[in-house]
């Protein structure tokens, strides 16, 4: 057996590669961008007004003119005016082109308006101006050639409101793995069927699959009974189809638990096979070529310590993901555990004064899935360790959104 920490050390040594491709830019959130995002020209393009109001020649201001006559008015998406006098002045509003000849924008608030002779004019009250004040000045965030946005970016709306402002319809992206889900066991039967006495739906699959799809990773999912030459031949197929296969069950030491006998059947290298730790201990990791395999515990909560804890890092790093360090936590209680080994207790995470705190409730054993209905996370007790005292910090690994 290894430990934790090389387990984890071991597995993000043994990524895969994944292919570029081209995704629409709507549909890019969540992946990981493959390209430079470069300004296609200066931002803002233009001088660009930032307050409703008037807009004049700063001089005419400095020597002492606070009357002004409106010449016109200039909105948001319309070709920039010139002003025809110098002394004049013209309305303007939010997100215009900064007119010919103007360079101060007074706000609305600081302005009078009146009529006469059928002429509009403007009086500033405010007694003090800076000129180019409420003018957002062309090329002032990026210069155009810019790179806006860095290959290998975890693309959030920001990014897609990016590369839209730019032109990028398409964007190219790392692909997202294959993944298939496959289950084994004669005690598992389907969503629709009526389980035996002896026997119980199988439900590990689907909660895999759909902490994958929080991911935008849409895995397929299969269902084996125990027959080793069965198992041996629908693993080849699928094999052959996916970058990275998790199974769940069929990896401890049972007569029926074929994965790991399979797998050496399909040459796949072993590269480790169980853990120092509860729950999860059996987890078993393999790689032929560019696929890799987890063999994940059958019992629900060791499935769920196996996928949050080395899975979806994995996955992260292999699209590119920045890879970030583990969450930590206070735990709110005393708890004990007298085995030689990591232990990952189920929590529930309460927010008080801004610290996250961690309530144990450990339930019934790895089998106990209900359990997780009543809990966030994990908490990773360090072997060596019995005694573990309320107020001490632990990392944290999140299953749900907390």
């Amino acid at each position: 057996m290894i430990s934790v920490s090389e387990a984890e050390k071991t597995i993000l040594a043994h990524t895969i590669n994944l292919s570029i491709e081209e995704c629409p830019t709507p549909d890019a959130i969540g992946r990981v961008l493959r390209e430079d995002i470069q300004a296609d020209r200066d931002f803002p393009p233009f001088d660009r007004v930032t307050m409703d109001g008037i807009t004049i020649n700063y001089q005419y201001w400095k020597n002492g003119q606070k009357k002004f006559l409106i010449e016109g008015v200039q909105t948001a998406g319309s070709p920039p005016f010139t002003l025809q006098k110098p002394d004049s002045a013209l309305e303007i509003m939010t997100g215009a082109m900064l007119p010919t000849g103007c360079d101060v924008v007074i706000p609305v608030e600081e302005i009078t308006f009146e009529e006469k002779d059928g002429k509009k004019f403007a009086t500033i009250n405010t007694p003090q101006l800076i000129q180019r004040q409420n003018i957002h000045a062309q090329g002032e965030d990026r210069k155009k050639g810019d790179i806006l946005v860095p290959a290998n970016t975890l693309l959030s709306q920001a990014e897609i409101a990016v590369a839209v402002s730019v032109g990028k319809s398409t964007l190219k992206v790392t692909q997202k793995p294959k993944i298939a889900i496959v289950s084994t066991g004669n005690e598992l039967v389907g969503i629709d069927e009526t389980p035996e006495p002896y026997q119980i739906r199988r439900s590990n699959s689907y909660a895999l699959a759909s902490a994958l799809s929080k991911i935008g990773i849409k895995a397929d999912i299969w269902h084996l009974p125990d027959d080793q030459q069965l198992i041996e031949e629908k693993m080849s197929e699928i094999f052959r189809d996916f970058d990275v296969i998790i199974t769940s069950g069929g990896v401890s030491k049972g007569k029926k638990d074929f994965v790991p006998w399979v797998m050496e059947k399909l040459q796949v290298s072993k590269i480790f096979h169980r853990i120092k730790q509860r729950p999860g201990k059996p987890l078993w990791f393999g790689k032929k070529d560019n696929k890799v395999v987890f063999g994940l515990p059958g019992n629900p909560v060791s499935t769920m310590v196996g996928l949050f804890r080395y899975v979806m890092p994995y996955l992260r790093e292999i699209e590119g993901i920045e890879r970030k360090p583990l969450q930590f936590t206070v735990l709110s209680e005393d708890f004990s555990f007298d085995r030689d080994l990591t232990y990952f207790l189920s929590v529930k995470i309460i927010n008080k004064e801004g610290r996250l705190w961690a309530k144990p409730i450990p339930g019934h054993g790895s089998g106990d899935f209900a359990n997780l209905l009543d809990c966030d996370a994990f908490v990773e007790l360090p072997a060596h360790e019995k005694n573990f005292l309320a107020g001490s910090v632990y990392p944290l690994i999140p299953f749900r959104n907390i």
